[in-house]
């Protein structure tokens, strides 16, 4: 289990999202960025205590399947659209473990369907979802030794566009959905048949190659949306179909 738990990029690129989440905090605790994550669903802390453990969570793969390679690349960095992934080394028999992220896939799927049963926005979500997972899968490449890699500005700014089109009110929301379950679907899933031949030791779903465009678009997915969308919150639906508003929160 060694060769499965590793940072999905190198410490200097990694160091970059723990930047990005530095800087967040900072904005939070300023009151700056505080309304965009009203607009999420959840509160500021809770919202930093998941991205947190997103960062933490990329480090732990869970072993799903195995596949059978010839021969796997090992000990190596892999550079794709300027950002640097790691490839584990490995010591065991030839193959290709195919894995499941705890910070780029499971966190992010919990809290997308968390969101989706809060504001019961399913079609839309699955509209969202849809869109982002196609321009995904188009801009989604097999990478010798690596997996399956993409952009990591893509899940980001398609969310964001997606999310304002279909729905201003519930942008936020929709752009993480969209942001995160797109990018699994589209860039990890769909390509697990290309999987193979690749030489990659581990293929980690939500891992290297996916894990910044997936944490980047729980970042600045909301934050665009929410800045670009109109100034009102977002609002639960109830029971009977009518939209309560939220109690004003103290200052």
């Amino acid at each position: 289990m060694g060769h499965m738990n590793y940072l999905p990029l190198t410490l200097p690129f990694f160091a970059i999202l723990v930047a990005v989440f530095v800087a967040l905090v900072v904005f939070v605790e300023i009151r700056a960025l505080r309304f965009a994550y009203l607009r999420l669903g959840v509160s500021s802390r809770a919202a930093m205590l998941l991205l947190l453990a997103s960062l933490f969570g990329s480090y732990i793969n869970i072993p799903v399947a195995q596949l059978p390679e010839r021969q796997v690349r090992s000990g190596q960095v892999i550079t794709f659209y300027g950002m640097q992934y790691i490839v584990p080394s490995v010591s065991e028999r030839p193959g290709t473990e195919i894995a499941v992220n705890v910070g780029g896939a499971v966190i992010p799927t919990v809290l997308s369907l968390y969101l989706l049963a809060r504001y019961r926005i399913w079609y839309r979500g699955l509209v969202a979802v849809a869109a982002v997972t196609a321009v995904c899968h188009y801009l989604a490449h097999p990478v010798a030794g690596l997996g399956i890699a993409i952009p990591p500005f893509v899940p980001p700014i398609s969310a964001t566009v997606v999310a304002l089109v279909l729905s201003p009110r519930y942008s936020a929301p929709l752009a993480y959905i969209s942001g995160s379950l797109g990018t699994l679907i589209g860039a990890d899933l769909l390509n697990l048949d290309k999987i193979q031949g690749l030489g990659a030791p581990v293929a980690s779903i939500g891992g290297a190659g996916t894990f910044d465009g997936i944490f980047l678009a729980g970042v600045l997915g909301v934050l665009f949306a929410s800045l670009l969308g109109p100034p009102d919150a977002p609002r639960r639906r109830s029971r009977r179909g009518s939209v309560p508003s939220w109690p004003a929160s103290r200052s």
